[in-house]
């Protein structure tokens, strides 16, 4: 955020604080109001009531005490930054009830900004509130200063109630209602980024979307506000990937530093293929989006839909001869795959030697039960039952959980749950071949 907003927010209360001080009717023995300091723009009362019956002015706050509106003016008028500070100190202190109080605070508040105090600046802050709830300016710098010591609970909070406070304030003498208009929305852009971005370090995604969208809508170009939205956006659950995916890449176009570009880009290009299935259009994405700040009407972005297990079969039974398949390959195709690319494998492989390696699940002094695929492996489920050519020796056993090298020829299987039955079996005294080892991915899921 640019401290230059809260700087604005200050000079704007020092403004309205400034000028909406009216004389007490009659002045003090030997001290006339015409001659005394005054705000720059100061009126009788008589003067605020030239107002159109139609169209009546706001009513002007009156001090009655011409000790205490020669206080007020006083300090108010100050150029020293430590004498506004003790003037207006003192005036709260001997007028507590005065109906320049909320005035006196919002001036006494700039002038410990202007100090570099910022305690006091947080103090005066909170004073103000507890005169006046609603008082926007107190809000703000709430706010921002909680987001900047990451006291995000009250940094929402308080920049909440700044946006419900924002349509309450009174414009100021001597300006336009087109610069107060701009104020305002100033101060609403600044007040959703901070109740945004909190709300996003509080995992509550939907009050960070809600927030931050408008803040990025009024300012398309703060990637401080682009990027928090992208990542309300994808991390909520579930995630709109649509316009996260989108505010990813205009943030990486926004963002300048060459290692916070990099990262984004990374980011943003890895959730970009996990929900298309390829990068085919990203970059078009990101080119789009340099130029357009939003995402413009009828936006989409085809969304990545996985081959089922049987596309997947065909796919590989087309690219992949059968006898450079790996064991988990076949046994897609033969339980996942259509009637003839089964067919296709099978016939391929029948009654054909084949040496592999597997994990020893059950043994018998004639059949072995083996695990061949990794998941099979892994679930210690067995998908090769084999008969061998006569009894194994008791030296040679294998113990069960055993890795094994052997030979078989298969003669029949099960596609459902899928077990494959071989006959001629015997144990491998080297490893087998490595390309009928068991395979390196799993099986394609299903």
């Amino acid at each position: 955020m640019k401290k230059s907003l809260v700087a604005f927010v200050l000079a704007l209360s020092a403004i309205g604080a400034g000028q909406t001080a009216a004389a007490p009717a009659q002045a003090p023995s030997g001290a006339s109001p015409a001659t005394s300091p005054q705000p720059a723009q100061a009126q009788q009362p008589a003067a605020s009531a030239q107002a159109s019956p139609s169209q009546p002015a706001p009513q002007k706050k009156e001090i009655k005490d011409p000790a205490e509106y020669n206080a007020y003016v006083g300090a108010a008028q100050q150029t020293d930054t430590a004498a506004k500070i003790s003037g207006m100190e003192a005036f709260l202190s001997q007028y507590p009830n005065s109906v320049m109080k909320e005035d006196a605070l919002e001036l006494l508040m700039g002038a410990y900004q202007q100090a570099g105090n910022q305690a006091k600046v947080i103090d005066t802050a909170n004073r103000l509130l507890a005169a006046n709830p609603d008082n926007a300016r107190a809000l703000v710098l709430l706010a921002y200063n909680e987001r900047a010591a990451q006291k995000w609970a009250d940094a929402k909070q308080h920049a909440e109630r700044g946006l419900q406070a924002i349509p309450k304030m009174s414009k100021p003498d001597g300006v336009s209602d087109a610069d107060f208009e701009k104020q305002k929305t100033q101060l609403s852009t600044l007040l959703n980024s901070v109740a945004g971005f909190s709300a996003l370090q509080l995992k509550d995604y939907a009050s960070a979307q809600k927030y931050l969208r408008p803040a990025v809508e009024a300012d398309p170009k703060n990637v401080e506000n682009v990027y928090p939205l992208a990542l309300a956006y994808l991390s909520a659950t579930p995630p709109d990937d649509l316009n996260g995916l989108f505010f990813i890449a205009r943030a990486q176009n926004l963002v300048t530093d060459p290692a916070g570009k990099d990262q984004i880009k990374k980011f943003g290009h890895s959730r970009y293929v996990k929900y298309h299935g390829s990068e085919e259009g990203w970059n078009e994405l990101v080119a789009q989006a340099a130029t357009t700040p939003l995402p413009p009407p009828g936006f989409t972005i085809k969304q990545y839909i996985p081959p089922t297990p049987a596309e997947q079969a065909a796919d590989l039974v087309q690219k992949t001869a059968p006898e450079k398949m790996t064991f988990a390959e076949w046994e897609l195709v033969l339980s996942q795959g259509k009637p003839e690319d089964a067919e296709k494998v099978w016939n391929a492989i029948k009654g054909k030697p084949l040496q592999m390696e597997g994990t020893v699940l059950k043994v018998s002094p004639t059949e072995l039960e083996i695990a061949a695929s990794s998941d099979d492996i892994e679930a210690k489920r067995a998908d090769i039952n084999i008969t061998m050519t006569g009894t194994i020796p008791a030296r040679l056993m294998p113990k069960e959980g055993a890795t094994l090298d052997f030979e078989g020829t298969p003669v029949s299987y099960t596609p459902s749950p899928f077990v494959m039955t071989m006959e001629k079996g015997a144990l491998l005294t080297k490893a087998a071949p490595a390309q009928r080892k068991p395979p390196v991915r799993k099986r394609p899921s299903q």
